[in-house]
């Protein structure tokens, strides 16, 4: 099954961001992908980090979630809609959610991002928890290829990537691919970013599929971009270094069993 991680560049304009992401999904499906996964804020990356207040959307109703219940369908698309942030019942703050779209433009998975980020050395300063309520549980979605070879796919975002249980529970389920839409800063990108991708499908023999914010945002914000697929033996097979553009790459059943029968460290899970 071919898969497309978009990268993105996203700015303040979210009719901008939508138009970019459309160009970049019908892309993905003139390549025959048939999953494809946007980054995380891939609809706005607003100039101060209290604007998402006022564009968080209701669960199952408004613009941008629409955007991507009719990308799936026209486009044929499994859409791992990166993330958009969705009303919360916590005062003052929303959620960072990634909505899944079948190609039957129907949502079939909903995960709200568990670990949010704070980094301060003395130049950048973030604190997701000002405006961001986490979620509480992980989540997972199963889909069936044009091929007949099912898939199963467990959801994280950004941040979780340095939380190496959450995809220790996703192996447990037996996830195939981890998905990771991300906005990595560029610093905490470059020391970081391909080492714990790798590590996350080393360690659990899966494919990881990681789209990201890559550029120099109009909020000031400079993210690290090198989005890419990364096979269960740590190979990158595919990535995009910086700006908009669409990774390919291919998920090998053949592949994943080849390498968790040689290497079954899955089984031999103590703790």
């Amino acid at each position: 099954m071919r898969i497309a991680a978009l990268q993105m560049c996203s700015g303040a304009d979210i009719g901008a961001n939508l138009r970019v992401a459309r160009t970049l999904l019908e892309q993905a499906a003139r390549a025959g992908a048939e999953l494809a996964a946007l980054p995380e804020y891939w609809s706005a990356m607003g100039l101060h980090e209290s604007d998402k207040l006022a564009r968080a959307e209701a669960f199952g109703d408004g613009p941008v979630q629409q955007f991507l219940a009719q990308c799936a369908r026209e486009l044929g698309l499994w859409l791992v809609g990166g993330t958009l942030p969705l009303a919360s019942d916590a005062p003052g703050r929303v959620s960072n959610t990634t909505l899944v779209h079948g190609p039957d433009g129907r949502c079939v998975a909903r995960y709200d991002k568990i670990h949010l980020f704070r980094f301060d050395n003395g130049r950048e300063q973030f604190d997701e928890a000002r405006t961001i309520a986490a979620g509480a549980q992980a989540q997972r979605f199963a889909l069936t290829a044009r091929d007949g070879s099912r898939w199963r796919v467990g959801l994280s975002v950004c941040y979780d990537l340095r939380f190496p249980e959450l995809y220790r529970e996703h192996a447990r389920a037996g996830a195939d691919l981890l998905m990771v839409p991300s906005a990595f800063t560029h610093t905490t990108g470059q020391a970081h970013w391909d080492v714990l991708l790798r590590a996350r499908a080393i360690e659990n023999l899966s494919y990881v599929l990681a789209p990201a914010q890559g550029g120099q945002h109009e909020n000031g914000r400079r993210t690290w971009g090198r989005s890419m697929a990364v096979d269960p033996w740590g190979e990158v097979l595919a990535l995009q270094a910086e700006g908009p553009g669409v990774v390919l790459a291919e998920l090998d059943a053949a592949r994943l069993a080849q390498v968790r029968g040689q290497l079954p460290a899955l089984a031999h899970r103590v703790l």
